[in-house]
């Protein structure tokens, strides 16, 4: 048992560490959703940029939020340094959805593809878990976390599939020109790389519950 294990039994317990990540995990399920907006016909990638980067600086600030607290407390109810990832990867999730519908703006696509539709709704359904199972740290509920883990993981390789067949069909679509390849490709990879971030989040809440179960 460390030094930050024994002291943890004397001192309080300093439990709004859990509402920085819990925070976290709803804004990037909300972001989510407001990327999901782009589905919808008439809706601009411009104006989805825009929500979705002002969630993503919503972000910003618990991270900062987070960092501030942790500077200025010794103990913490799990380890500052698995704090400090979760809300990191968390982080990620958001910044790589801004990356998605910037990319969209930048290189003109107008409307998603149905990959890319495909993509954006699994992305929603991890983050919605997400935002469900970061809660069950804060109440012990280990066995659900890792419960919670295995739904993301099996989201992540669906996605995944869906991610390699669209750009196996770019690539061998003769019809398909470079610029849009090179734009489709680009969106593709933020949300799939997006997906893969629910993923190592989900990985870490689930070795967490092993640690602390």
């Amino acid at each position: 048992m460390g030094l930050q294990d024994v002291v943890r039994w004397f001192l309080p317990k300093e439990d709004h560490f859990y509402e920085f990540v819990e925070r976290q995990a709803a804004v990037a399920h909300e972001a989510s959703l407001a990327l999901c907006e782009f589905k919808t016909e008439g809706t601009t990638a411009s104006s989805v940029r825009e929500r979705v980067q002002a969630l993503e600086h919503k972000g910003d600030a618990i991270v900062f939020e987070l960092e501030e607290a942790l500077a200025r407390t010794f103990v913490t109810p799990i380890d500052r340094e698995d704090l400090q990832k979760l809300s990191k990867e968390l982080d990620d999730i958001l910044d790589l959805m801004n990356g998605a519908v910037r990319a969209s703006v930048l290189f003109g696509v107008s409307q998603p593809t149905d990959p890319m539709k495909k993509l954006i709704d699994k992305l929603a359904e991890c983050t919605e878990t997400l935002r469900d199972a970061v809660p069950k740290l804060r109440a012990h509920k280990y066995a659900e976390l890792i419960e919670c883990s295995h739904i993301v993981r099996k989201l992540e390789k669906d996605a995944d599939i869906v991610y390699r067949d669209a750009v196996s069909q770019l690539f061998r679509d003769d019809a398909v020109d470079a610029k849009k390849l090179m734009r489709e490709r680009e969106v593709l990879d933020d949300l799939e790389n997006a997906i893969d971030h629910c993923e190592h989040v989900a990985a870490t809440l689930a070795n967490l519950a092993v640690k602390h179960g």
